[in-house]
């Protein structure tokens, strides 16, 4: 059996894992919650009095104007404006919501070539014989991964190639599950270059795509050097005494049998990645040349995986299939985008968003700026159980979270760092997230254990977004 052969095969076992996991999970649907959410705010319409700041549009974007609101003619939301504002909302964040399409139909093609495949099992082969690099440098993989593309769900499937190679170098189960779920993590929490949480979230605030790059930067570095601490020092651990670890459906025994002894690339995949990099290449001088926004990017990420498709010697059909595929994956989230909008725009309508604002603003008013900014981070941390998707959370909090910015003097800029903190730390914590719970089910480990060797780390995590927003509010993070 081949590499891609093996991978395929993990694959599957991991597609059926997350679906009996899916069956298995209960609570409230992200849809219905939203959908209830829309019919409070309706209900509020009839209760909250109708107010208005005057705007003024200053370099492009629209800013609220601070001591002009006034109270006016209300305009409650009936039945017809409930149902009808979702379609509404989904025409309203329509560019957002086909841009994460078009980012999913790339990532199928991309997975369609095995290219990322053969590279994770090239890793694991190579870095097997060299026991202090393992940790280190698939953490790093990792981390790039969910800084620059946002990868989750996707990196289930390195789960059980991974588990088994860790066990059979003294390690445990929690070694393994950690390399890939605190390794993106820590990645999709700095953001360098996520297009599902910073992508969108500038996008809704008038920001340049991608700006602000230097701080997460540094964000990325200072977790990364501690994830690989953390995870490092618990393996060592185990390594000592064997009866420390985790082992979940694995035993010390287990036989890294889903690892093939080919170290080498193929010419083809080589091409593939190569690719992959200078896409990353050309959107940043994109970025920084001609300042291109969500629509040009979605445009480059589109053009990039026709080649990818192509190089990798998938016909044309092949290609097209797998796009949709891709497409079909992140669904879910796209449409979340759309329905989470139809709330702002039930708010719109009744003419109650610029009340709840002014009151909003009233109450903070004396509270120190930076203050305001952690404010903002524990409301993200907190809607991260109820809404797990990022992009999904951008679209229902950025509407209301960048003006109230504006309103209080925190940046646009630290308002979102203070979105994309809140909404990665806790997808490692919270039971509601799918792919935390995915990746549980694949290992057999007990959410309470994963729960107790995790609880530190999350403490760790954010003591650090405590002292990136306070730094942010007072360089005064930008470029607005």
């Amino acid at each position: 059996m081949n590499s891609n052969q093996k991978v395929d095969v993990v694959n599957e076992d991991v597609n059926v894992n997350i679906k009996e996991k899916h069956k298995e999970r209960k609570g409230l649907n992200t849809f219905v919650l939203l959908f209830i959410i829309v019919i409070i705010a309706a209900i509020l319409t009839y209760i909250v009095p109708a107010g208005s700041f005057e705007r003024a549009e200053e370099n492009g974007r629209t800013i609220v104007q601070a001591g002009t609101f006034e109270y006016i003619d209300s305009s409650p939301v009936g039945v017809l404006g409930v149902v009808g504002s979702i379609p509404l909302g989904m025409i309203e964040a329509a560019g957002v919501v086909f841009f994460v399409l078009i980012m999913g139909g790339y990532f199928g093609i991309l997975k369609a070539t095995g290219a990322i495949d053969e590279l994770i099992l090239m890793l694991s082969n190579t870095l097997a014989q060299r026991e202090k690099l393992i940790i280190p440098t698939l953490v790093l993989f990792f981390a790039l991964l969910g800084a620059l593309t946002g990868a989750a769900e996707s990196n289930l499937v390195y789960i059980p190639i991974l588990v088994p190679l860790v066990i059979a170098l003294g390690f445990d189960t929690i070694t393994g599950l950690a390399i890939v779920l605190v390794g993106a993590s820590v990645g999709f929490t700095a953001a360098i270059m996520n297009p599902f949480t910073i992508g969108v979230a500038q996008e809704l605030a008038d920001l340049p795509i991608f700006s602000g790059i230097g701080l997460r930067l540094i964000l990325l570095i200072v977790l990364y050097v501690i994830a690989v601490y953390f995870i490092h020092r618990h393996a060592m651990k185990v390594k000592k005494n064997p009866d420390l670890g985790h082992y979940g459906y694995f035993s010390r025994d287990d036989i890294n049998h889903h690892l093939g002894t080919n170290t080498k690339m193929s010419t083809t995949n080589k091409l593939i990645l190569l690719l992959f990099a200078l896409n990353f290449v050309v959107l940043i001088f994109g970025v920084l040349k001609y300042n291109w926004f969500i629509l040009d990017i979605a445009g480059l990420f589109l053009l990039f995986a026709i080649l990818i498709g192509l190089v990798g010697r998938l016909h044309p059909n092949s290609i097209a299939e797998n796009f949709m595929l891709g497409t079909k994956e992140l669904l879910e989230g796209a449409l979340i985008i759309g329905v989470a909008r139809s709330i702002l725009v039930v708010l719109e309508q009744g003419h109650i968003m610029d009340t709840l604002l002014y009151h909003a603003g009233n109450l903070i008013a004396n509270i120190p700026v930076a203050f305001t900014a952690l404010g903002m981070f524990g409301i993200q941390m907190t809607l991260d159980f109820f809404v797990p998707s990022g992009s999904g959370k951008a679209a229902l909090t950025m509407p209301i979270m960048i003006p109230l910015s504006d309103l209080v003097g925190v940046t646009r800029q630290t308002a979102i760092l203070a979105y994309q903190l809140g909404d990665g730390i806790t997808n490692l914590f919270f039971p509601t997230s799918s792919y935390l719970m995915a990746a549980l089910a694949i290992t057999g480990m007990a959410y309470s254990k994963w729960v107790k060797w995790i609880f530190p780390f999350l403490v760790i995590q954010v003591i650090c977004g405590i002292i990136a927003l306070l730094v942010a509010q007072y360089i005064q993070y930008g470029p607005f």
